[in-house]
C-alpha cells in the first residue's frame, strides 16, 4: 500500500531526524532526488539534457533551498540554470551553491525575468511548500501567473505553489505543473481534486524519514487488491464464494438493472440474485443473464444473500423508500447508490436506520448526491467532507470523481489513483455498485462472520481500483468507452490482479 501523510506528519518526521535536518542532509537528499527526476524526465521528452535551459522559481523557505541545490547539481551536469527569486534574500547556502556552479539569480520583477521564462525548457516551481494555505500573495501570485501558458515543462518542488498539501484546495493562481516531485511521503492534496489537476504526474522521493512517518491513509496497490479477490479453491461452490443481491432499475431506467447485475456477475462472485419489484424488469434481466436468480421474498428473510447493492436506476417512486428500508434491515453489508441515495437524503427515518446498523453500509455518491446528503460543502475539501459524512451516518463513503475518496466511520481513508476520465460515462456508477456489492458478498461469505467497517472500507477501495482498471483497459489506444465496455473489461482487470500472485506461487 502507498501510504498518505499530511503536512504535520512530514514536519514531525523531519524534526525526529533533527541532526540530519540541521546538517542539511535532508535537503541534499531532496535536491538530489529533484535533480535526478528532472534529468530522467528530460531524457524521456527531449532525449538529451546537455544545454537544456532551466529556470528556478525561488521563494522564501526551504522549498527555494531544495530548488537552488537541485539547480546547482543540474548545472554541473551541463544544463544552463538560472533562478528568479521572489524575495530579497533566498536560501543563503542554496544561492551560494548555484552561483558556484555558474548559475545566476535575478530578483522579481526585472526586465530579465520575462526573457528567462520565455527561453526556458524547464521551469522549477520552488516558490511555496506544504505550509501554504489560502490565496497567493504578491509577488508570488504574479510569478505564478507569469508561468501559465509557457511551452516549458513545469516541475513543482514538493507541491505546486498555491496547492494545499492536506486538502487539495487550490488558490486562484496555483501553478499548473507537469510533474510534482514530492519529498518524504505522498501528500493527499496531490491526488484529490482540485489539486490532482494541478500536480501532474507525482513522484515521491525518499529522504530518509519514513521510519518516523505517521500515516493518515493509503492508496491500494496490486497486492492489496489481490487480498479482496482470492481465486476460487477446489472446494469452493457458489454459496461459499458468495451471493450478492441486486435491487436496481425501473421502468424509466431499465438499463441500470442490466449494468449492475452484469457487473456483479462479472466481478467473480458465486451467484447474483435479482430482487423482483414487480416492474416487468426481472424476466428481461434473466433473459439477458441466464445465470441470475430472481427472488421476490422479503430481503431480510433471504439467508442466502451475503451483501446487497441497491439504487441504480431508481426513479423516485414511492416504492424506492420501502425497498431501501427493507434492505437496511438485512444482516449483511449494503451498498447504496444513485436513486437510493436520494431516498436516503430525504428521510430521517432511513438515516436513523443506517446509523443504527451493525453491518457495513457503503454510500457511493457523486458530487450532486453528496450535496443532498451532507451539510458540509465539498468546497471545504473533498477528504474532510467525505470523512464528516462517514462519521455522521456511521458509513463508508465512496465520494466518486477523479481521485475517488473512500472514508470510513472511524477515520479510515483511501484515495483511488487508477481511475481514468474514461469512467465519466452514463452507467459507470452502476457498474461500480455491482462490483462493490460482489466484493463485499465474497468477503462476507469467506469470513462467515460479520466483516468490520475497516475491512469493508478497503474492499470498497478495491472495487474502485477494479472499476478504474477496467476503464484503463477499455480505453486502451484512445478507444471511446461505454458502461458496457467497462463490464466487458472486468475479467481482464481481475486477471491483472491475480497474475502477479500466480507468479510467486
Amino acid at each position: 500500500m502507498i501510504t498518505l501523510h499530511d503536512a504535520a506528519a512530514i514536519r514531525a518526521a523531519e524534526q525526529a531526524h533533527a541532526m540530519e535536518l540541521a546538517g542539511g542532509m535532508l535537503m541534499d537528499r531532496a535536491a538530489h532526488g529533484l535533480a535526478q527526476s528532472i534529468i530522467e524526465l528530460l531524457s524521456q521528452v527531449r532525449g538529451t539534457v546537455v544545454g537544456t535551459r532551466v529556470v528556478l522559481l525561488v521563494g522564501p523557505g526551504n522549498n527555494g533551498g531544495d530548488a537552488l541545490f537541485a539547480g546547482a547539481k543540474l548545472a554541473k551536469r551541463g544544463l544552463k540554470v538560472d533562478a528568479i527569486s521572489a524575495v530579497e534574500q533566498a536560501h543563503i547556502d542554496g544561492v551560494a551553491a548555484l552561483a558556484a556552479a555558474g548559475g545566476r539569480i535575478v530578483r522579481w520583477p526585472s526586465p530579465e525575468c520575462e526573457a528567462l521564462l520565455a527561453s526556458a525548457d524547464v521551469i522549477v516551481d520552488g516558490l511555496l511548500g506544504i505550509g501554504m494555505q489560502g490565496e497567493l500573495r504578491e509577488p508570488i501570485a504574479s510569478i505564478a501567473r507569469a508561468v501559465r501558458g509557457r511551452a516549458a515543462l513545469v516541475i513543482a518542488v514538493d507541491v505546486p505553489s498555491g496547492l494545499e498539501a492536506d486538502t487539495g484546495l487550490c488558490a486562484a493562481d496555483t501553478v499548473m505543473a507537469d510533474q510534482t516531485v514530492t519529498f518524504g511521503g505522498l501528500k493527499p492534496g496531490l491526488i484529490v481534486l482540485p489539486g490532482k489537476g494541478y500536480a501532474g504526474g507525482v513522484r515521491v522521493i525518499d529522504i530518509g524519514i519514513a521510519d518516523e512517518l505517521n500515516q493518515i491513509g493509503g492508496c491500494l496497490e496490486l497486492d492489496d487488491i489481490a487480498q479482496c479477490l482470492p481465486e476460487p479453491s477446489l472446494g469452493d461452490y457458489k454459496y461459499r464464494r458468495g451471493v450478492v443481491g441486486v435491487v436496481a432499475g425501473s421502468r424509466q431506467y431499465p438499463g441500470a438493472a442490466f449494468l449492475t447485475t452484469s457487473a456483479a456477475a462479472t466481478a467473480d462472485i458465486g451467484m447474483v440474485e435479482y430482487l423482483d419489484r414487480d416492474d416487468d424488469l426481472a424476466h428481461q434481466v434473466v433473459a439477458a443473464y441466464p445465470p441470475l436468480v430472481v427472488t421476490a421474498t422479503d430481503p431480510a428473510s433471504n439467508a442466502r444473500v451475503n451483501a446487497w447493492a441497491i439504487g441504480p436506476g431508481f426513479a423516485g417512486e414511492p416504492g424506492d423508500t420501502e425497498a431501501l428500508a427493507a434492505i437496511l434491515r438485512c444482516p449483511t453489508p449494503v451498498v447504496i447508490d444513485a436513486g437510493a441515495l436520494t431516498a436516503l437524503a430525504s428521510s430521517e427515518e432511513l438515516q436513523d436506520l443506517v446509523r443504527n446498523r451493525i453491518y457495513p453500509t457503503v454510500l457511493t455518491p457523486h458530487d450532486g448526491e453528496f450535496a443532498r446528503l451532507s451539510s458540509v460543502s465539498l468546497g471545504e475539501g473533498r477528504i474532510a467532507a467525505a470523512q464528516f459524512l462517514a462519521s455522521d451516518l456511521r458509513v463508508i463513503v465512496v465520494l466518486k470523481g477523479s481521485g475517488t475518496v473512500i472514508a470510513g466511520p472511524d477515520g479510515q481513508l483511501f484515495i483511488d489513483q487508477i481511475g481514468t476520465a474514461a469512467l465519466g460515462t452514463a452507467g459507470s456508477g452502476d457498474v461500480l455498485t455491482g462490483i462493490a456489492g460482489a466484493l463485499l458478498a465474497g468477503a462476507a461469505a469467506r469470513s462467515r462472520t460479520r466483516i468490520s467497517d475497516d475491512s469493508a472500507a478497503q474492499i470498497a477501495a478495491a472495487a474502485c481500483w477494479l472499476h478504474g482498471a477496467a476503464g484503463v483497459l477499455a480505453s486502451t489506444g484512445g478507444r471511446p468507452v461505454t458502461a458496457a465496455d467497462l463490464v466487458a473489461a472486468l475479467p481482464a482487470a481481475v486477471a491483472a490482479v491475480r497474475q502477479p500472485a500466480r507468479m510467486v506461487q
